[in-house]
């Protein structure tokens, strides 16, 4: 809602009624309130003046984005993750479908790294996850310019929407069910291996692991690599404020201050 260049014309959440959507965008408690304005009329949401079709379906195939003329649809209930899952949404006449999250089947893109691969015809694709969105542009400029042979990340994570406030039970993950404002908990991640989809080259050649820290926001993902070509800290240094600024202006940023997370909270790179 904040980008002229794209306009929200329907949102489906089957879990709150308009009022309550309303107020959650207002107040946010990582990003601050909201700045425009937002009010209710009839089941709608009216944003910055501009209507908002609210729907509360739980089936996508049920979401009639035809009558609102939605085009692209953005699919992050972390639910419908699978090409034939997201699919749904065409049903109601949506033209095409991104993930917000891996998929296991979906042609899966990254900003400055394969977008340019993307093909009007497909339907749905993924955007991947963030973390893979932090290492992929990263792993893309060592490996254009050094060509990596192996690699191991491990990213420090802020808690997620998964993890407990006090100790509970997680069936999958023991780790995972305890508090996670008072704990470090190593976690498993596949930004690793999604690497791999986005730039083949260097498929089965990094590997990762994660640590889900007591921050709210704004992660870190730190790439120690084997690499064919001799290179110093000041070469690679020069070599990420170059790419900053050029093929990955907009998506990678580049700074030498003695910045640390809060700093980054909101940034759009």
């Amino acid at each position: 809602v904040e980008h002229g260049d794209v306009k929200v014309v329907a949102v489906n959440d089957p879990f709150i009624e308009p009022h309550y959507a309303a107020y959650m965008l207002k107040y946010d408690s990582q990003h601050g309130q909201f700045k425009g304005t937002i009010e209710v009329k009839g089941s709608d949401l009216v944003v910055n003046g501009q209507t908002v079709k609210f729907y509360t379906e739980k089936d996508p195939a049920n979401i009639p984005w035809k009558d609102t003329g939605a085009y692209y649809i953005v699919e992050s209930t972390g639910v419908f993750t699978t090409t034939e899952k997201a699919k749904a949404h065409l049903k109601g006449g949506a033209k095409k479908v991104v993930i917000s999250a891996p998929s296991a089947d979906a042609a899966m893109f990254v900003m400055g790294v394969n977008e340019k691969e993307y093909k009007s015809d497909i339907e749905i694709i993924s955007n991947a996850s963030c973390t893979t969105n932090c290492l992929a542009p990263l792993a893309k400029v060592m490996h254009d310019n050094y060509t990596i042979i192996e690699g191991l990340m491990t990213t420090i994570h802020s808690y997620t929407a998964t993890q407990k406030t006090v100790d509970g039970p997680s069936s999958k993950d023991w780790r995972g069910g305890r508090t996670a404002a008072q704990n470090i908990i190593p976690s498993s991640t596949g930004a690793a291996k999604a690497v791999g989809k986005v730039i083949p080259s260097l498929n089965g050649k990094l590997t990762g692991m994660s640590m889900r820290v007591p921050t709210s926001n704004v992660s870190v993902v730190d790439l120690t690599c084997r690499l064919e070509k001799s290179v110093t800290y000041d070469q690679i240094k020069e070599t990420m404020k170059k790419a900053s600024e050029g093929e990955l202006k907009g998506i990678m940023s580049y700074s030498e201050d003695a910045l640390v997370s809060t700093d980054l909270n909101g940034d759009n790179h």
